[in-house]
């Protein structure tokens, strides 16, 4: 029976062999490939969790962007008003001077030149602090991320610091640059318009259009400087400013404003500020339309759109109007102006790109 059976094996030893190896491989790969589809599921697992902490990261960034919009409003409007100061010309208006004339010419060219500024600067420091915020959160999502790692930090809190004040440029000499520049548009397109003259509400956005060009056009023309300036000083006057001595923290600052700074000269960067200089200014309009509706019974059989082009105020009653809106424009209690900008999409798709940039890994390698 023993040599029956052995013989049987040793006829078979090779289908044995080749039985043996295949019922072996099959098993390896079986487990081979368990192996592989759990480090499969682990990695997406680990890549899901990643992408979820980063999109609550990138939205928690967009709730501290709206927020520091809204406290930084006060600070504007009232470095605007203390620059053109219409109140002291209200004040000697009602003191009935001989000049009355001469200062009521004055107070038709501040009240819409700080209202002009005002949609301007507002638009500026939405997408300006839209930019700052999301480069400072892609990189403090990166910190936060290698940490465990011992890597240099690139954004440590000294930096941010030193960075985020760059936004006084904004407040200081930009905003007066962008003053002188409007001052001049609307002396250019409204100092020849009498103060008896009556004006429609299409009329005053035509005015409007051809300031907003006097501004925007000549800046494409390189008459001006751009809009661009405004929010931020030129290269070489920073880095000439800092020259000498610079710390770690200094090159790690001048790095953030120069990657701000080619932000702010990309195409995408001036689609989005242009398209809330749109919405701003048309923001504004509708504001101003409130005044310029018909009183009740007066135009009858018209819609309240067409009625509205019915309706003409002399340009002395819209500055009183105009000068006003200021209030309404930078207001730190969220207004229907602020809340537009931050509600338009390519101000969100803008934000979620600078973010999804300075948030990758691939930014440690540079």
């Amino acid at each position: 029976m023993l040599m029956s059976t052995w013989s049987f094996l040793k006829r078979h030893k090779r289908k044995f062999i080749f039985t043996g190896a295949f019922v072996g491989g099959v098993y390896l790969l079986g487990k081979y490939a368990q192996w592989k589809i759990r480090d499969v599921q682990e990695r997406e697992a680990a890549e899901y969790i990643s992408q979820a902490r980063r999109q609550y990261h990138f939205e928690s960034n967009q709730r501290t962007c709206n927020m520091t919009v809204l406290s930084m409003l006060p600070t504007l409007r009232e470095a605007i008003i203390q620059n053109l100061n219409s109140e002291s010309l209200t004040t000697l208006l009602k003191n009935k001077p001989a000049n009355k004339l001469e200062i009521w010419e004055d107070l038709k060219i501040i009240s819409f030149t700080r209202s002009v500024v005002a949609v301007y600067s507002t638009c500026m420091l939405v997408v300006l602090l839209r930019v700052q915020l999301n480069i400072i959160g892609g990189y403090l999502y990166l910190d936060n991320s290698v940490s465990k790692n011992g890597m240099t930090p690139q954004a440590p809190p000294d930096v941010q610091q030193q960075y985020l004040s760059s936004i006084q440029h904004l407040l200081g000499d930009g905003l007066h640059e962008l003053m002188t520049v409007v001052k001049q548009a609307v002396r250019e397109v409204l100092g020849g318009v009498s103060l008896k003259q009556s004006l429609s509400l299409q009329e005053l956005e035509q005015h409007l259009n051809q300031v907003r060009a006097h501004v925007e056009e000549d800046c494409s023309a390189s008459l001006r400087k751009p809009l661009s300036w405004y929010m931020m000083p030129d290269e070489e006057n920073t880095l000439t400013a800092q020259a000498c001595g610079l710390t770690e923290n200094d090159v790690a600052t001048i790095k953030l404003l120069n990657e701000t700074r080619d932000m702010l000269e990309s195409p995408d960067f001036r689609t989005v500020l242009n398209t809330c200089l749109s919405r701003g200014f048309s923001r504004f309009l509708d504001n101003m339309a409130e005044f310029f509706r018909p009183q009740q019974g007066e135009v009858p059989h018209s819609s309240t759109a067409d009625s509205l082009t019915h309706v003409s105020l002399p340009l002395a009653k819209i500055i009183p109007i105009v000068n006003g809106q200021i209030h309404s424009i930078c207001s730190e209690i969220p207004s229907h102006f602020v809340q537009d900008l931050l509600m338009i999409e390519q101000m969100k798709e803008f934000s979620a790109n600078v973010y999804e940039a300075f948030s990758s890994p691939h930014e440690l390698q540079k």
